[in-house]
């Protein structure tokens, strides 16, 4: 029963019969008839098929919903046994949002020096395709924003607050200034994440309580991209601060401080709701409230 529900699974991660059957390893007819054994046990049908998948039925979805919980049992249950016979070992798989990257060293460093055995695996993903992986059991937890836009059904932990600066030219009349404040911010032409970005939209967010918000003038899905136009001087852009910390600033760049508008958005771990929980959740879990939650961000 356990392998035609991981079928189901892999069926909902790639909507299509080959690219499901080559994820768990097995001939895309062992897949089908192993999905068409689980249909006649249940005594439904559970796919809507074609020459190829089209979705799954009323029923599929739910299926899928108790595929996800047995699956993860399972897998947990065999996670603890292994380990209460080896120790901590395995690969924890977390998706991060872009603008926190700079924060995760925080957490998986210490994790590293009590766990030596685990190992990492890091994904850069929005905050909305973290929920979608964590929902399929496609990764163990995920670093996100945690109050700005429904999570679901997840624990959380938070980390940090996320405070932001502007990052402009050395040579623009705001340079020398100690801070400024969202209605300046919104006067400057700036390069930002694309809208699918949750920080593109708290940026929005923050920009529209001042009023009229000015056309981006470079939009980009990576955090790199924009740091390296805004690192010739010519560009300005809003960053959180922790991660202007970590790229470093050159003669041409200031961070200067943006205060006031809305609470600063929250960020942190978000792992399934589930008990019990995997050892190596569990482990990450405790690791991350052994990290206290710092209400201010790292300062421009």
């Amino acid at each position: 029963m356990i392998d035609k529900l991981e079928y189901i699974l892999a069926l909902a991660q790639e909507k299509h019969f080959g690219r499901a059957a080559e994820a768990c390893g097995v001939t895309q007819p062992t897949l089908s008839a192993g999905v068409k054994q689980l249909e006649e046990t249940l005594g439904v049908r559970l796919v809507q098929r074609g020459s190829r998948f089209l979705c799954f039925t009323p029923e599929g979805e739910r299926t899928l919903d108790w595929a996800r919980r047995i699956v993860s049992d399972a897998r947990a249950m065999r996670l603890e046994i292994q380990a209460l016979k080896r120790g901590l070992a395995g690969t924890l798989r977390i998706a991060v949002i872009p603008t926190a990257l700079a924060t995760i060293p925080a957490l998986t460093t210490p994790f590293k020096l009590r766990h030596p055995d685990v190992t990492f695996t890091l994904l850069s993903r929005t905050s909305i395709a973290t929920l979608a992986l964590l929902e399929n059991l496609e990764i163990d937890a995920g670093v996100t924003y945690l109050d700005n836009e429904p999570l679901g059904r997840v624990r959380t932990v938070p980390l940090y607050r996320e405070r932001y600066c502007l990052l402009i030219g050395s040579d623009s009349p705001h340079a020398a200034r100690a801070q400024v404040d969202w209605a300046e911010v919104a006067r400057i032409p700036l390069c930002l994440l694309t809208p699918d970005m949750q920080n593109r939209r708290i940026i929005d967010k923050m920009l529209a309580t001042v009023g009229k918000i000015l056309p981006p003038t470079l939009e980009s899905n990576s955090m790199v991209a924009l740091w390296s136009h805004v690192r010739t001087g010519h560009w300005a852009s809003v960053m959180p601060a922790r991660l202007a910390e970590m790229l470093g600033l050159g003669e041409r760049i200031r961070a200067i401080p943006i205060t006031g508008g809305p609470a600063s958005p929250l960020v942190g771990l978000v792992v399934p709701h589930r008990e019990p929980m995997t050892p190596l959740t569990a482990a990450l879990v405790a690791q991350a409230e052994m990290l206290g939650f710092a209400d201010e961000g790292a300062a421009c």
